[in-house]
């Protein structure tokens, strides 16, 4: 769930606006009604730390809409553990969460990547208004290809302290270290042909 995702991906941030800002303000010992006013806090908080504008609000609100259902249901603090652990594939109840959580925070991403809210919003007008099925052109096929290829390492990785860890240890050295190159050559690649800038730079 959101609440899961929060923990496991912005740790530092995380950590911090719960010790000295959710804690503080009572956390969720003083009922409901002010552990979603102190939600919408700490995502407001969350919202002005990464810039005055529009958009990271609409990101930050977004996201505590996301994680109220769990709050409420007191299920925030379920999924602690590494899912479907020591198992390779998860059950079809997690399978879901996974692509709801997935979606959920994909959506989210729309607004913090733009410049505008009208931006934004013609972004997702576009994403719903294109043909689902409309053949993708060679450069997305190999975007897509290549985050398949990542989902997998990382889904194989997870109960280890980074996603490679488990993977290449055991191959001889030419393989594993053709194996950081064409890793390396491919965030080069997708990289640097638009000049992107990395995203905290503007932090």
């Amino acid at each position: 769930n959101i609440a899961e995702f929060w923990r496991r991906w912005h740790i530092s941030l995380t950590s911090w606006f719960r010790d000295y800002l959710y804690i503080p303000l009572g956390g969720s010992r003083q009922g409901m009604t002010k552990t979603i006013r102190n939600v919408f806090i700490i995502f407001l908080v969350s919202w002005l730390w990464h810039g005055a504008n529009w958009t990271f609000m609409f990101w930050g609100g977004l996201h505590a809409v996301f994680i109220l259902p769990s709050v409420i249901l007191k299920t925030n603090r379920k999924y602690i553990d590494i899912v479907a652990a020591g198992k390779k594939v998860p059950s079809s109840k997690e399978a879901i969460q996974i692509v709801i959580t997935f979606i959920l925070t994909t959506f989210a991403w729309v607004f913090f990547r733009s410049e505008t809210l009208p931006d934004a919003f013609l972004y997702i007008r576009k994403m719903f208004s294109e043909p689902i099925l409309t053949s993708p052109d060679v450069f997305s096929v190999n975007v897509i290809a290549i985050v398949i290829v990542v989902m997998q390492i990382e889904w194989i990785g997870r109960e280890g302290n980074y996603a490679i860890q488990k993977i290449g240890l055991k191959w001889k050295r030419p393989f594993r270290w053709s194996f950081y190159y064409v890793i390396l050559m491919c965030i080069w690649y997708f990289a640097n042909g638009e000049g992107q800038q990395f995203i905290y730079f503007q932090f």
